[in-house]
């Protein structure tokens, strides 16, 4: 190939994959996976504190949706049980707030989805002890900078944590190999 062409190409973008952003590629990963394993979309999932308010936004989530079983097409549509983790100091709240909690889940879907609400009493809040990156356990102290150094130029807490977490497991891997 002449100069000219592979110059082209660059300019053009042909030739090369164009560059796409962490979430989309993981969109296309993950929302496959938690249909078929929860039943949801990740959309459910990103606007779950909009959809609960700011009361319950960071003390429930949702689980699951277990849709009916339907052992032919032509058998009627049954609305599906949504199942949503909560911290047992807001669970009886979250109770009071089921029929609310039902409509705006029905208003995402556009339809009547969801016709009940089962709520599993377990912990739902971050343990910052466990997630913080500034608990990089395990790790030497060059470990950490290199790793500190990395997750500096992510903006996203979440994220950052999530990456953090991974980081300490490959890099003490990585040591237990050698």
């Amino acid at each position: 190939m002449s100069d000219d062409t592979s110059q082209r190409k660059r300019q053009t973008g042909r030739g090369r994959a164009s560059a796409r952003s962490v979430s989309d590629i993981l969109d296309g990963v993950l929302e496959p996976l938690i249909a078929r394993r929860t039943g949801m979309r990740l959309d459910l999932i990103r606007i779950w504190s909009e959809l609960v308010g700011a009361e319950f936004a960071n003390t429930t989530r949702p689980e699951q949706i277990k849709w009916a079983r339907r052992a032919h097409e032509a058998d009627a549509f049954e609305p599906a049980m949504l199942v949503v983790a909560c911290e047992p100091a807001s669970a009886l709240f979250f109770q009071h707030e089921q029929s609310n909690v039902i409509n705006r889940v029905n208003e995402f879907f556009g339809f009547e989805a969801v016709n009940r609400v089962r709520i599993l009493q377990k912990p739902v809040l971050e343990q910052d002890a466990h997630t913080s990156v500034s608990s990089l356990q395990g790790l030497t102290t060059e470990e950490q900078a290199r790793l500190q150094t990395m997750l500096d130029e992510i903006d996203d807490p979440q994220l950052r944590e999530r990456l953090a977490s991974l980081g300490q497991g490959i890099l003490g891997k990585s040591r237990k190999k050698r």
